[in-house]
């Protein structure tokens, strides 16, 4: 980068003394902070950086015979990529033969396969820019390749889920508008990952990249990269809206082409900034994008949890410490506990906010004015700049499963609001009190984590004596009396709110309804001259007994994988939702669509990507498809036989989906499809 007017340049001759006496990385960094690394330093520097100076010849235990299978596709690569060079004829030769050594080494020695475009070539321009020896680029180029490009880059690699996590935390609105386009990061950030930006850089640019990413040394810093790409682009891509996929991909993918020589130390440091903004628990998660062989096989498990979370997770050794230290300039947390009134009254972070997930089925309009009173609450908060403020908003569970269904269900609608900085605590309070207690038992935890808690002295009755709450520390007397009378008071409130979700969902106290069995019959739309064949409309002016038809499938309860389910070339549409019975539990599933048929498969708790298969339905069969007024996302489909004239109701499908407005859409436009194709009955 070339220095401008006025830019101290003082510095320089103190880290050409120290190149000179062979410094370690810790005085480099020290000495650079941040600052472009000069042109003539870069080879000396880079390999510091890299910890690859002064160390032997890799390549010497080379046998020097090029016998891959894609040995000439290898060969043509490289001169292809040689050619493009400013070099002398005699030059490209040379580095033709470098380069195919140091591939087919690199390719034999981790037992893999060569494949052209893999990014391998990019990563090996800035270096062999460098005239490095033959060394020195083996060892560099094995570096790099070891500590900062992922393992996996396949289409469904984590690399995608941790990007797209990034961007809805701190983008919600420009994630929003990406997933409504089906755009998701694999399309367009695989290529930033594969060579660190080489493929869409200029050499002066990337040079100057690259020093200040071996300068930092973080192999994440390429999705805080990434983000601060899609932030300034963010005006430009939402004009887009009309174009096509593939357009819009495009511009994503070739917009780090535009960044100059200057823009560099900036754009570093705003990736600083959102790096420094972002809880750092995804780190621990992650890490096996960067570690491990190359040729490890996948872990399955792992991915299937991470790609089914919504939103960043948040350790809770991470949170107790940002809620210790309070307002800073890092990440600061407004915790809102999601668990039953009962159960956080019996234990609880002292600065957390209350919201009781039952609230969102149960009743919608106490739980939309609770909404208002957390973000009001947390407004104040950080204006009184008390120890319970913070900017990002973390929703703890209990951390069981079966009770944090609706937990999700809430925090799918807080991120449906384009509400920033949301993550969910990892392993809810259960994990949070394991770890006090882990604290607690090693000796070496520190007091002040005690007072973090607040918690009853015994637990309110008998009977709930097993669940979480155990107190890590005792009240005074008066305080525990006082969170006594709380807890009656809210039990009594939570029994009497149980009771209603029944009939919330049941409808049984609705006016004017018209109750409907599995054996009920009625008039069929099909023949209603001015009516739809079916119709869509809202659900509290009648009432159904749901589950009154039990399916055959649910029964059976076959077993299918999920992911394979989604690739089938019928499916039309996948929509996550959650399948809500008459009871009130819900459980986690997705709506597969096809142009006959609906899928409900519900997921395995204890298999992850896995799913029963709770229904089949043939779109021709809806009857009337109806959601709550006070909660557009729950939908309820009836379906039913058309037999003289009648319908017969033989089964009830209700279910919560995020995506309620597109699903009832697509669902509508292919009932049509398959009414208008049947045989007239005339």
């Amino acid at each position: 980068m070339a220095e401008s007017d006025g830019e101290d340049t003082s510095w320089h001759a103190e880290l050409e003394s120290a190149l000179l006496e062979s410094c370690d990385y810790g005085t480099l960094r020290n000495i650079c902070k941040s600052r472009q690394i000069p042109g003539q330093y870069r080879p000396t520097a880079w390999k510091i950086c890299l910890n690859v100076s002064g160390k032997g010849d890799a390549l010497s235990s080379f046998d020097g015979i090029f016998d891959l299978d894609e040995q000439e596709q290898l060969r043509n690569d490289c001169k292809d990529f040689i050619d493009n060079l400013d070099n002398s004829e005699e030059e490209k030769l040379s580095l033709v033969s470098e380069l195919e050594s140091v591939l087919t080494f690199y390719c034999k020695s981790k037992n893999i396969k060569y494949e052209s475009n893999n990014g391998w070539l990019d990563i090996l321009g800035p270096l062999v820019a460098l005239r490095l020896e033959r060394a020195d680029l083996y060892n560099c180029f094995y570096a790099v390749m070891t500590k900062y490009i992922p393992r996996d880059l396949a289409k469904d690699s984590k690399v995608y889920h941790l990007f797209r996590f990034l961007l809805m935390y701190h983008e919600p609105e420009m994630c929003n508008f990406l997933d409504t386009k089906k755009i998701f990061p694999d399309s367009y950030i695989h290529i930033w990952c594969r060579g660190m930006f080489s493929s869409n850089c200029t050499l002066p640019v990337l040079q100057a990249m690259w020093s200040l990413y071996f300068l930092h040394g973080d192999p994440f810093l390429v999705y805080f990269l990434g983000l601060v790409i899609l932030v300034n682009a963010k005006e430009h891509i939402l004009t887009l809206t009309g174009e096509s996929k593939e357009i819009i991909i495009e511009n994503l993918a070739t917009f780090p082409n535009q960044l100059e020589d200057d823009d560099v130390e900036d754009f570093f440091s705003l990736a600083q900034y959102y790096a420094s903004k972002t809880p750092q628990s995804f780190r621990r998660d992650y890490q096996s994008l960067y570690s491990g062989s190359i040729t490890a096989s996948k872990d399955t498990a792992s991915d299937a949890l991470l790609s089914a979370s919504l939103c960043l997770q948040v350790n809770p050794s991470e949170l107790l410490q940002a809620i210790q230290h309070g307002q800073g300039e890092n990440v600061t947390y407004f915790v809102v506990d999601c668990r039953p009134a009962e159960q956080y009254n019996r234990s609880h972070l002292a600065t957390a906010f209350h919201l009781d997930a039952n609230l969102m089925l149960q009743q919608p309009t106490e739980f939309a004015s609770a909404v208002k009173a957390l973000l009001e609450a947390q407004r104040q908060a950080i204006e009184a700049e008390s120890q319970a403020a913070g900017e990002h908003l973390c929703f703890m569970g209990s951390g069981r499963e079966e009770e944090d269904q609706y937990l999700h269900m809430i925090v799918a609608n807080f991120l449906q609001k384009k509400i920033q900085y949301v993550s969910i605590a990892a392993g809810g309070y259960t994990a949070l009190l394991k770890l006090l207690e882990k604290e607690a038992a090693s000796g070496v935890s520190d007091p002040a984590l005690k007072s973090c808690i607040v918690s009853q002295t015994e637990p309110a009755n008998s009977d709930d004596s097993g669940q979480i709450g155990d107190s890590p520390h005792k009240l005074s007397d008066k305080g525990a009396a006082l969170v006594g009378r709380l807890t009656t008071t809210l039990k009594s409130k939570s029994a009497t709110v149980k009771d209603s979700v029944i009939q919330f969902i049941k409808n049984e106290n609705m006016p004017d309804e018209s109750h409907v069995s599995s054996t009920d019959t009625g008039k069929r739309y099909r023949g209603n001259a001015t009516g739809s064949v079916f119709s869509i409309g809202d659900e509290d002016d009648e009432g159904d007994s749901i589950g009154s038809a039990v399916s055959s499938d649910e029964e059976r309860k076959e077993i299918v994988n999920t992911q394979t389910w989604k690739k089938k070339p019928d499916v039309l549409s996948v929509y996550e939702c959650q399948e809500v019975k008459e009871s009130g539990h819900t459980y986690p599933s997705n709506l597969f669509i096809t142009s006959s048929h609906m899928y409900i498969l519900r997921d395995i708790a204890d298999r992850k990507g896995f799913s029963y298969i709770i229904a089949r339905r043939a779109l021709v069969d809806v009857v009337r498809i109806t959601s709550k007024k006070r909660c557009s996302e729950l939908i309820t489909f009836r379906y039913g036989r058309f037999n003289d004239q009648e319908t017969t109701i033989y089964a009830v499908d209700r279910l919560y989906i995020p995506e309620a407005s597109e699903a009832t859409k697509l669902i509508k436009q292919h009932i049509v499809k398959c009414i208008d194709s049947q045989p007239s009955s005339s």
